[in-house]
């Protein structure tokens, strides 16, 4: 089920257990998932875009083979808060997901995640090829820091 609010999403979480934060681009998709407590954030992989059934399955073998919980969008909004055409590719991806998986999905607005998570590799001193191939997954993390942060605010 897909709520549009976040604590819409928090209730329909089980009080424990790990959730994904996934950073949608066009040609890639960053994942990132949580610890079983919802404390921290860890960048996991990258899926190469094909098509949507095999991103799925991808997708959906990662959050079968580590028992996740729940799923969370990030929304590439614009600076002024107005929704695009990667929002509407974004809200398109998650109710097609909906229909393979009863995991509760949500959206948290992106802005500036990949910009924060190009900071954070370019401050590690990551080189600029090492960053082209990790930069979705860090951002993720970063989308799914922000929901961790305010689900533990709202409980």
């Amino acid at each position: 089920m897909i709520h549009e609010d976040i604590a819409d999403f928090a209730a329909a979480l089980p009080r424990m257990g790990a959730i994904a934060g996934l950073d949608l681009g066009t040609k890639t998709i960053g994942v990132a998932v949580s610890d079983g407590l919802r404390q921290v954030a860890s960048p996991l992989t990258v899926i190469r875009r094909k098509k949507f059934t095999l991103d799925a399955q991808a997708l959906l073998a990662i959050l079968t083979e580590r028992g996740l919980t729940g799923l969370v969008l990030g929304l590439p909004r614009n600076m002024d808060g107005s929704e695009g055409p990667r929002c509407q590719s974004t809200r398109a991806f998650a109710r097609n997901l909906s229909r393979l998986t009863d995991l509760p999905i949500g959206f948290w607005d992106e802005r500036l995640s990949t910009v924060a998570a190009e900071r954070a590799l370019l401050e590690a001193d990551t080189s600029r090829r090492r960053r082209a191939e990790v930069i979705d997954q860090v951002a993720a993390g970063y989308i799914l820091q922000g929901v961790l942060d305010r689900l533990r605010y709202l409980s």
